[in-house]
């Protein structure tokens, strides 16, 4: 008897565990099947920076261009290079490329043009300064963006090359690299130029006609979704202008158990690539962005546009956080 205590202890902590977990999860709802792998997340966005520093006009942001829309493309998507030339808030031409990838025939074929269709995106771009690092030799120096950039693509690629393999999803999911993102006024400028982030996405929110835009019943932008210690806020314009979507995805995330980095606190008003999204396009979009309300450098986190912002700082469970709240929100019926 005495030898078959400690057995029947861990078989109680182990029913309590689980009756705790449940009763954390949103009634209605449950568990997707489907695993999202950090691993694979992690090697996407290993493999942008391993091109060095995307900044608008370089070597590496057209090798990297190429990379990403191959990705794509082999995961049976239909990729449409948006090419504009855009200007910068200090007159310099961006030659900038928005890489849109289309559900067409995934999973065996099946046409998936009567089904719900959404938007996920994400800027593929790196920012040209450091102009938020400590140390102000590196302030004109190139930022590796592994988390503002790269996490968020490597995100999409990873949900794109699950959604080759599974035909159960609930939405048809088109995905948007954005870039000419980053190019928005460095800190140590005196120029004044309101407008200056999120050029890419300015642009095909301009260019999209409202036929194609009503297709999409909501977006989802990814944005510095890979960073140690994240936690995600509810951000104001997503609040504004698509508050059941964002209830949507923070229900999904508690019900695959990441509740604690999906808090149900607001954060603040973020500009970025959602807006245009919202404003212009009019479809509801939410950001998912990362906020460190704590952190004495930046509310984005301690790496935000400085050159720390490389691989050592990526957290493969943030990206599990995020990739497996979007395998809820997309595959749960």
């Amino acid at each position: 008897m005495n030898n078959n205590l400690p057995l029947l202890f861990l078989l109680l902590l182990a029913v309590c565990s689980c009756r705790s977990g449940k009763k954390d999860r949103p009634a209605g709802y449950q568990v997707v099947d489907i695993e999202f792998s950090a691993d694979s997340a992690y090697e996407y966005c290993s493999r942008q920076c391993d091109f060095g520093p995307r900044t608008m006009n370089s070597s590496a942001h057209e090798q990297c261009l190429e990379w990403i829309a191959s990705q794509f493309t082999a995961f049976g998507y239909s990729v449409e290079l948006q090419k504009a030339a855009l200007k910068g808030y200090d007159g310099t031409t961006l030659n900038s490329t928005n890489i849109i990838a289309t559900a067409a025939a995934l999973a065996g074929g099946d046409s998936l043009a009567t089904q719900p269709r959404i938007l996920v995106c994400a800027h593929w771009d790196s920012r040209p300064w450091a102009d938020n690092d400590a140390d102000s030799a590196n302030w004109r120096k190139p930022v590796m963006a592994a988390n503002d950039g790269a996490s968020g693509v490597a995100v999409m690629l990873e949900l794109a090359r699950l959604l080759g393999q599974h035909d159960s999803a609930s939405y048809a999911v088109d995905f948007i690299c954005f870039d000419a993102e980053d190019w928005g006024v460095p800190q140590w400028s005196d120029i004044s130029a309101a407008d200056s982030w999120a050029l890419g996405a300015q642009h095909w929110a301009a260019g999209i006609d409202r036929q194609a835009a009503a297709r999409y019943e909501f977006g989802i932008l990814l944005d510095m979704v890979g960073g140690q210690g994240a936690h995600f806020y509810r951000e104001g314009f997503s609040m504004k202008y698509a508050s059941r979507v964002v209830d949507q995805i923070w229900k999904a995330a508690a019900t695959c158990g990441y509740g604690s980095i999906f808090l149900n606190q607001e954060g603040g008003w973020i500009t970025d690539d959602h807006v245009p999204v919202n404003e212009t396009a009019r479809i509801p979009c939410v950001d998912i962005i990362s906020h460190y309300p704590d952190c004495e450098s930046s509310n984005f986190g301690p790496t935000w546009h400085t050159v720390s912002d490389d691989m050592q700082h990526i957290d493969k469970n943030t990206l599990a956080a995020v990739g497996q709240t979007l395998v809820q929100l997309i595959f749960q019926k």
